[in-house]
């Protein structure tokens, strides 16, 4: 389409076009002179250039019509006043015009004589009698034609002049019209059904034998003559139920050892599976629906809805039914059901593919062939848009110099389109029950692979040393078995049950992982195998760990770096799954935007039927959104400038397995509390009878110490006891503890889930886990794939696993051991104000800080009065008494 010249060339273009992105496109693109169908290449300059003369052309038309309006809204407001006046004068005009008229009327009564006027009534009146005369010859033909008509069609029926019986009978329901609302009418209804029914019985045997001998010509004969007699639903009843019989039969009588309720025809010898039976089955109905189109195509007006209704009259009639088959083959193969569902589905798939391609044949077989002249006024005007194949503008339905055939041929060909999908719902019907529920059977088809697994399992004759290895063995088993599941969704719903995918596999891992967490737990409280480590026997023998303890704390280690394969197994997957989603996003969209030409299912009746399921939910299209979001910001950018750039930032995706990601952060927790309760048992034996140590009961003042000669020596301070100098001893030997394991990355794995860990450490660490090196600042562009976080500094994971054992043992010792002191003297106080003093400073060589310990410290060092007047002002300001001082004033004796 050229571009307009003038304002005028350019609204009038406009107004042929139903939406302005068409009128766009076709005003832009340019066409070739020969050859109008064809586009030519387009120059961007060139292009540039027509827009801005378009976009010129556009303004100056937009005032043109401004103009126009403004003036059109002068003439109307000007125009009103004078509206109330005119109409007013219409009004006395037409008075005086029907005054004139009614003058007339009465002066051209007076002129007629009365001789005319008699004359004039009597031809009306016989002209009425005339016509009354024919209505009443015509009632008498009809009622004479009926009172012969039962002698004549039984004589034709006896003739078997079928034709000639019918055409009377056509003619005789014809005037059944004359006597609607009248006496005779029921009498001579019910005639006329008895004698189709004589005239159906006399052709039934003879329809049998020519439809069983595959007469075409009697058989069209025979739909002719039940057409007229308007029986042809019968008809049609009769040719399918005489051309289904081997089919049906061969349904009936098959013994199928997964299908039958009685135990003796499963152990049939002859028995066969419902998934072999049904292939045979559809490969003979294929067989069947390829001889009866040629059959079809000549009988019937209709073959394509024919041969629809013959599918769905043969699956409808079937005893038992295809679904009470469906569901006996799906109770008998009960956790494994799923598997078994697709072959039948895949078997129906593969049927229903080869039923259209008979349809297609079908529609080639009726499809009248054009003459030239029919031809030509079907072309479209070269100004009509071109289809275009971009997916973001729809091709507008209608075209604006369509002519009234076509449409009626298109709305024919929509109908005929909607009746012949009934064979397709009808046959995949039956599945719609399962597809639904495919998040359940997808789960329980997971379940019994894991408890396969399971019972094959010898974990309880399974060392100590063996359990890690153990679990990553399990876990590749485990995701080779869930690795299937993509293929099982799609291939069973195509994609809708996705939800109920990801639910499953998500409650899938989750039972895995809690299985082996329990398993931790319970080792956790008895003892292990010893296992061998790699220390030698001089390093770190001077710590009190014994043989046990170092065995405890390798398994522990190992789990978690177990844990850590699965994680990584389970990002991968992750990645898997996000990828099989975002394809089928897009393979969503393009049926959305095209469903003429991309089918999510294999059949338009088997996508209808998902399509309105409830698995088409919004919680599917939100799934898709966010998987197709996704891959959409991890696409390379257009520009080649842009590609040359430093890349943005890639946003961390949702996580789809939220569930497995807890119950893998539960398992790593508690590997991690076995590691921290066996690292702190030395520490916490030391100070097992630290609570009722004598210390707490000497009497005296601490401040003074008696001599030999009685002589009262001040003394400046006490010196730790015993206890908490090993205690500390202890605490300061745990670095070198892990400097010994600096190089193992199971300490670095999950650190969000050791206890007491302060939000900023793991800020921090954050922020060092996704530093990017220098040399990476051109680095290529990443896949869909998600990169591993960067190794983590091994001073950092130390620097949290010590902050995390030492809040651990500071709460142990601040709600364990000394609330269990039975009294504190005040020489007691001193030494536990000492002991805690020293502890304190211990911890904080560890980055550790503890409030509780502060308050016990704090509240230990006060005298009498000092505690007396710290109770009452936290009595007075708080309202509520703090704990730790109530405690202590209980102790010491101040309330």
């Amino acid at each position: 389409m050229a571009l307009p010249t003038s304002t005028v060339q350019l609204v009038d273009s406009l107004d042929q076009y139903d939406d302005v992105v068409s009128w766009i496109n076709d005003t832009l693109t340019p066409k070739d002179s020969d050859d109008p169908s064809s586009t030519l290449v387009v120059d961007l300059t060139e292009l540039d250039h027509q827009i801005t003369q378009l976009l010129t052309t556009l303004d100056i038309a937009l005032e043109d019509t401004s103009s126009q309006l403004e003036r059109i809204i002068d003439d109307v407001s000007r125009g009103i006043p004078r509206l109330a006046y005119d109409l007013h004068f219409m009004k006395d005009g037409a008075s005086t015009l029907q005054h004139a008229l009614v003058g007339v009327l009465q002066r051209s009564r007076d002129a007629v004589p009365d001789e005319t006027s008699a004359a004039l009534d009597s031809l009306h009146h016989l002209d009425t009698i005339k016509g009354r005369m024919e209505s009443s010859r015509e009632v008498l033909r009809e009622a004479e034609s009926w009172s012969t008509l039962e002698h004549e069609v039984t004589s034709l029926i006896a003739e078997k002049s079928y034709g000639k019986a019918a055409e009377r009978l056509s003619e005789a329901n014809k005037s059944m019209v004359v006597f609607q609302n009248t006496p005779e009418y029921d009498p001579r209804r019910t005639l006329m059904v008895n004698l189709q029914n004589q005239l159906e019985a006399a052709l039934s045997t003879a329809l049998l034998s020519a439809i069983n001998a595959q007469d075409i010509t009697a058989c069209r004969e025979y739909f002719t003559i039940f057409s007229i007699i308007q029986r042809e639903s019968e008809f049609r009843n009769y040719y399918y139920a005489s051309r289904r019989s081997s089919i049906v039969s061969l349904w009936q009588t098959s013994s199928l050892v997964d299908c039958s309720p009685t135990p003796s025809a499963a152990r049939d010898s002859a028995a066969q599976g419902f998934a072999d039976f049904l292939s045979k089955f559809y490969n003979n109905f294929l067989s069947l629906l390829n001889t009866e189109r040629t059959s079809v195509c000549s009988i019937f007006p209709d073959p394509s809805i024919t041969l629809s209704q013959f599918i769905s009259s043969t699956f409808s009639s079937l005893q038992p039914t295809f679904p009470q088959r469906l569901i006996a083959y799906s109770s008998h193969h009960g956790e494994l059901t799923l598997s078994h569902l697709i072959i039948a589905l895949r078997a129906t798939e593969e049927f229903a593919t080869g039923v259209e391609k008979i349809m297609e044949k079908v529609k080639y077989t009726t499809s009248p062939i054009l003459s030239p002249r029919q031809v030509l006024p079907e072309k479209v005007p070269t100004h009509v848009r071109r289809r275009s194949s971009r997916m973001s503008i729809s091709w507008r339905p209608g075209q604006p110099h369509r002519n009234s055939s076509s449409s009626a041929g298109i709305t024919k060909a929509n109908v005929e389109s909607t009746e012949g999908m009934e064979w397709d719902q009808e046959l995949f019907q039956p599945f719609l029950h399962f597809q639904v529920d495919y998040g359940s059977l997808e789960r329980r088809f997971l379940e019994q692979s894991l408890c396969e697994i399971i019972t094959s399992d010898t974990r309880e004759k399974v060392q100590a040393i063996d359990r890690p290895r153990l679990f990553r063995e399990r876990a590749v088993d485990i995701f080779g078995v869930a690795e299937g599941s993509m293929g099982r969704c799609k291939a069973f719903t195509h994609g809708y049950g996705s939800v109920g995918l990801v639910q499953a596999l998500d409650g899938f891992f989750q039972s895995f992982i809690d299985m082996w967490t329990a398993d931790v737990q319970t080792e956790s409280q008895n003892p292990s195998s010893l296992l061998k480590h790699s220390l030698s026997d001089s390093e770190l023998s001077d710590l009190d760990y014994t043989a046990q303890d170092w065995s405890d704390i390798q398994l522990s280690l190992h789990l978690l770096a177990s844990a850590r394969t699965v994680f990584d197994r389970l990002t991968t997957f992750e990645t898997k799954m996000r990828t099989y989603l975002s394809q089928l996003a897009a393979h969503f969209r393009l049926a959305l935007n095209d469903p003429s030409n991309f089918l999510i299912a294999v059949t338009k009746g088997e996508s209808q039927l998902l399509e309105q399921s409830t698995l088409n939910s919004a919680e599917l299209h939100a799934l898709l959104i966010s998987a197709e979001n996704d891959a959409n910001s991890r696409d390379p950018p257009f520009s080649a400038t842009l590609r040359h750039q430093a890349p943005m930032p890639i946003p961390t995706p949702e996580p789809l397995l939220v569930n497995s990601r807890q119950a893998l952060s539960t398992f790593a927790q508690t590997c991690q509390m076995s590691t921290t309760n066996t690292i702190l048992s030395p520490l916490r034996n030391h100070l097992a009878g630290y609570a009722a140590s004598p210390a707490w009961r000497v009497s005296g003042d601490p401040n003074l110490v008696t001599s030999s000669n009685d002589l009262q020596v001040p003394t400046f301070s006490l010196s730790p006891s015993d206890t908490v100098q090993r205690v500390a001893e202890g605490l300061l030997n745990l670095p070198r503890l892990f400097e010994v394991y600096a190089d193992d990355d199971a300490l670095a794995f999950s650190l969000q889930t050791l206890p007491y860990v302060e939000s900023e450490v793991l800020q921090n660490l954050s922020e060092q886990s996704h530093d990017v090196p220098a040399q990476q600042a051109h680095r290529r562009r990443p896949s869909i794939n998600y990169t591993k976080p960067s190794t983590i500094d091994p001073e950092v994971v130390s620097s949290a696993w010590l902050i995390s054992l030492g809040h651990t043992f500071l709460e142990y010792l601040t709600t364990v051991v000394l609330p269990a002191i039975p009294t504190l003297s005040v020489a007691g106080a001193a030494q536990l104000a000492s002991d805690l003093g020293y502890l304190s400073n211990i911890v904080q060589a560890l980055n550790v800080e503890h409030t509780t310990l502060e308050k016990w410290r704090i509240y230990v060092t006060m005298n009498q009065d000092e505690g007396v007047k710290a109770l009452n002002e936290n009595k007075s300001g708080l309202g509520i008494l703090d704990p730790v001082l109530e405690h202590i004033a209980k102790l010491r004796g101040w309330c």
